[in-house]
């Protein structure tokens, strides 16, 4: 695994980069490209510059499949819906061929929920025990939760299942279904985001702390894929490891 920690001003510089990166991992997958997509902050952000990045035919001919790496079982309608914020302020802004989009089944219980998205991972990456993703994009909590995987939670010791049922969610609402740490882990990329200077002391711990008990986002480091952290000055201001510094264009 290689890691680079990368720093912009401020959100407005980090998300055309964010957009340039999702943008080359298209255009190097060689055909259909995997895209694991986070909620939050993300949204807006993506919004904003991902259209932008990509050229007119989009990430080529074939379209992508777009999963999410959480979701919070609430109806697709609903403000706390993952995926019902990417439907209606990303997805129909892409160019190119309309992408494949792996959604939660409403009304399902969270137990049902979480098979039922497994099956549906399953079959779209067939032949594979674990889905490998060719982006991931994740986020971090102040608590250092990424996913709805949260700190000394048992979902943290999955290794059996790709998607997990969690009912007792420490951030509402409770019930959420979640990717596991041997999807995040198998991934040929994945990207953390954080910005603001609330993030700036558990980044420190994530990055810099060599804990017995990691927080959940610093037990995801791909096997065998890049780990990129996209950080604003204000998250990273506690850091002392080398930063990739990158200013206004």
């Amino acid at each position: 695994m290689s890691r680079r920690v990368s720093v912009f001003p401020s959100p407005q510089e980090l998300g055309p980069a964010l957009a340039q990166l999702v943008a080359q991992r298209a255009a190097g997958s060689g055909g259909r490209f995997s895209l694991g997509l986070s909620g939050g902050s993300l949204v807006a952000l993506l919004a904003r510059d991902l259209p932008a990045a990509l050229p007119g035919g989009g990430g080529g001919d074939e379209p992508w499949l777009v999963a999410f790496c959480d979701e919070r079982l609430v109806p697709p309608e609903h403000p706390e819906s993952t995926s019902g914020a990417y439907e209606a302020q990303l997805l129909p802004r892409l160019p190119g061929p309309k992408p494949r989009v792996l959604s939660v089944t409403p009304g399902l219980s969270p137990h049902d929920a979480a098979a039922d998205y497994a099956a549906k991972l399953r079959e779209a990456f067939r032949g594979a025990s674990v889905p490998v993703f060719d982006l991931l994009i994740l986020g971090v909590g102040p608590d250092g939760h990424t996913c709805s995987l949260f700190p000394d939670h048992p979902l943290l010791k999955e290794e059996e299942k790709i998607v997990a049922a969690i009912t007792d969610s420490p951030k509402p609402p409770p019930e959420r279904i979640t990717l596991t740490l041997p999807v995040l882990n198998a991934a040929r990329t994945v990207v953390f985001v954080a910005t603001g200077g609330g993030k700036a002391a558990v980044l420190k711990r994530i990055l810099e702390g060599a804990e017995q008990n990691p927080l959940p986002a610093a037990r995801v480091q791909p096997h065998t894929g890049q780990l990129h952290w996209f950080l604003d000055e204000a998250a990273a201001a506690e850091l002392s490891i080398p930063l990739e510094k990158h200013s206004v264009l």
